[in-house]
């Protein structure tokens, strides 16, 4: 898994065509006979079969990842098209695309430019100690007296450096 929205299984491009190698293909239930077959979400699929379920680009063609969720097989653009949108930042309220890392905290999500001090403004990184006070975020120095907080685990913990 990718994160907890989607699936990007690898496609492995793999030699057939041999007669202890023959497969049916997940896209068209044809035996596979090709130089070359994909296997991909646990099946095999003719190069030709693997497609995207909206735009039908050929996912063996120009990307070696595809996404899966729904029941549909989906290009990046697609899936972003989609499902694109994570939710938004807790702190500017703009959405976050799906594609972005963020910082969390507390179940908050936030861009990772907008994980910042809410005293001093200084952007917190991983490693970085933390408070997190009524959906406020304060770094170590400017702590106003509260629990530290993990960032990724988003459970208290008593002056932890967060991992």
């Amino acid at each position: 898994m990718v994160n907890s929205r989607l699936e990007a299984p690898a496609v492995a491009v793999l030699g057939g065509g041999g007669a202890a190698a023959v497969r049916a293909c997940a896209g068209c239930g044809g035996r596979i006979a090709d130089r070359f077959l994909l296997f991909s979400m646990e099946r095999y699929w003719h190069t030709r079969c693997l497609k995207c379920s909206c735009c039908h680009a050929q996912l063996g063609e120009f990307s070696s990842i595809c996404y899966s969720k729904g029941g549909m097989i989906l290009c990046k653009n697609d899936y972003i098209r989609l499902f694109g949108h994570s939710g938004a930042c807790s702190a500017c309220g703009q959405s976050i695309p799906a594609s972005e890392l963020v910082m969390r905290a507390q179940g908050s999500v936030y861009h990772l430019k907008c994980f910042s001090c809410a005293t001093c403004r200084n952007r917190l990184v991983p490693g970085d100690r933390f408070h997190y006070v009524n959906g406020t975020i304060f770094c170590e120095q400017d702590r106003p007296g509260a629990a530290l907080v993990a960032l990724q685990g988003g459970s208290i913990m008593a002056d932890q450096k967060v991992c």
